[in-house]
């Protein structure tokens, strides 16, 4: 590789060249978050607040190449087998992939999966070998089996390049940049078409706001008050935000930025256009989520057409019929794609879980699923009292386990039980993680509970308590209104002022 001098500066508009897209693949756990963090902080642009993957899904950081200042805009992408559709669409917003693959571990079923999306999608990509500080890495092993698995890489007879790196030590993070850059200088093709032309690579309903699509621009500009439309569903932009939440007049070719203005939630992979330019009789236009699907049987993979909510109790009912609940258009067609055939979708939605779905689902016999979405606590007393299965998800082979489970007649709890709340005041080494100082606010904490991390409201992670102290002294529990430590396994990044919500 050539050493080229490379920094990271503050923001600027001036831009020689437009930012190559790069989207992360690879098997979970394997480091891509951790990769994504240590790139946002090596960028000092990104110490306004902000970051990669934690609002719009996408972001972009600044380097400076012997003086040349550059911009690289990254898509995180989801590791877990479900979302192997959504990853194949988000190629196809990219111009470079990145395939991290653990020195510890090796090639796993999703980098096998991860390596034939980046061919398909016949983008350049970079192998990125992570972990490269850990005692048991084994590097050269890792090669011979991406080897094995066609992938043609620098020193082994192809042309793939391939580098190690460690988001613990920052061990070659620049470097990687700087690779990226080389690579798309030597892959780019020149955007020749000004007319507006994007990919909706995230989307949901904020009750607030309404409709919000994360858009990459592949070409021409997006400006405020465009009227545009994806497959068929039209907006009036309203507003165009980056990743650092500032309000932006336009957007140009390689930028992610969030769009308010749809008139309803665009698909996940749709393509944005100027409406004068919008595709006639577009099939994914027949896709996009209605406000409220049907209760007749929905088999994965396919979609159910549109159908009057009085008609909901005329059709036979199958197996089991659930009212779905994710935080984005993502999930939810990942969720809808993993689900066993007997199950019928009579709502698909992205958004929290409410009392209308709850009423909804009693009137269907039916019951409510949410995937990283909040359940309200009246929520909670509303579907006890309606007698309604009402159960929240942060982890996917959870949701469809229990899915499962039900479908064999196994019975789950009525709700999720709440055990207590306390709030992160303090945080404490403890040889190779730290401690949560935490005062309990409701109820009590122990240990072996279930513990889900709150940040403003947004779901961090879900882990375990591993450890339970008051002072020095090691306990089964905390009390409300008592103050002590925990270990949580796996580690959270947490915070000060973060919540923990233990749960059955």
């Amino acid at each position: 590789m050539v050493k080229k001098n490379i920094n990271v500066q503050s923001s600027d508009k001036s831009q020689i060249n437009y930012p190559p897209v790069v989207t992360v693949l690879g098997h979970v756990d394997h480091g891509k978050t951790s990769l994504l963090d240590a790139i946002r902080k090596t960028n000092v642009a990104s110490r306004e607040h902000g970051g990669i993957t934690q609002g719009i899904g996408a972001s972009s950081i600044e380097l400076v190449v012997e003086g040349v200042k550059k911009r690289i805009t990254f898509i995180d992408t989801p590791g877990h087998e479900a979302f192997a559709h959504m990853r194949g669409r988000g190629t196809q917003a990219a111009d470079i992939g990145l395939l991290v693959v653990s020195s510890v571990d090796g090639v796993m079923p999703q980098t096998k999966e991860s390596i034939e999306i980046l061919k398909k999608a016949q983008i350049p990509f970079i192998v990125v070998v992570t972990k490269s500080d850990a005692p048991d890495k084994n590097e050269e092993k890792v090669k011979g089996q991406l080897v094995k698995e066609e992938v043609l890489l620098e020193g082994y007879g192809g042309d793939i390049p391939v580098i190690s790196v460690s988001a613990k030590t920052n061990t070659n993070i620049k470097e990687l940049l700087e690779l990226i850059s080389l690579v798309f200088e030597m892959k780019q093709k020149p955007v020749l078409d000004n007319k507006l032309k994007g990919i909706v690579i995230e989307s949901q309903l904020d009750q607030k706001s309404g409709p919000r699509a994360t858009v990459i621009i592949k070409s021409g500009e997006l400006k405020v008050k465009d009227e545009i439309e994806c497959e068929g569903i039209k907006a009036r932009v309203r507003t165009i935000i980056n990743d650092k939440g500032k309000h932006l007049d336009k957007a140009g070719v390689g930028e992610a930025i969030e769009v308010l203005g749809f008139e309803k939630v665009p698909m996940v992979g749709g393509i944005v256009q100027n409406s004068e330019f919008r595709i006639q009789n577009s099939e994914l236009a027949k896709n996009s989520s209605p406000s409220i699907a049907p209760a007749i049987p929905f088999h994965s993979g396919q979609e159910a057409m549109p159908m009057p909510e009085d008609f909901l109790n005329e059709v036979e009912v199958p197996t089991l019929s659930i009212v779905l609940c994710a935080d984005n258009e993502g999930s939810l067609e990942a969720i809808v794609r993993s689900l066993p055939p007997e199950i019928n979708i009579a709502l698909k939605k992205t958004g929290d879980i409410t009392t209308t779905d709850i009423l909804l689902a009693k009137s269907i016999n039916a019951i409510v699923l949410g995937f990283n979405v909040r359940i309200k606590p009246e929520i909670v007393k509303f579907a006890l009292q309606e007698k309604v299965l009402a159960r929240n998800y942060k982890i996917i082979y959870e949701l469809i386990t229990e899915i499962k489970d039900v479908l064999e007649g196994k019975q789950l709890a009525l709700v999720e039980e709440i055990y207590g709340r306390a709030k992160i005041l303090a945080s404490f080494p403890f040889e190779k993680t730290k401690v949560l100082g935490i005062k309990v606010l409701e109820g009590r904490v122990a240990r072996g509970d279930k513990v889900r991390l709150i940040r403003k409201e947004k779901i961090i992670g879900e882990s375990t308590i591993n450890s339970v102290r008051t002072g020095k002294n090691v306990v089964s529990k905390i009390e409300e209104g008592q103050e002590g430590g925990v270990i949580i396994f796996p580690f959270l990044d947490f915070t000060i002022g973060d919540m923990l919500i233990c749960h059955g």
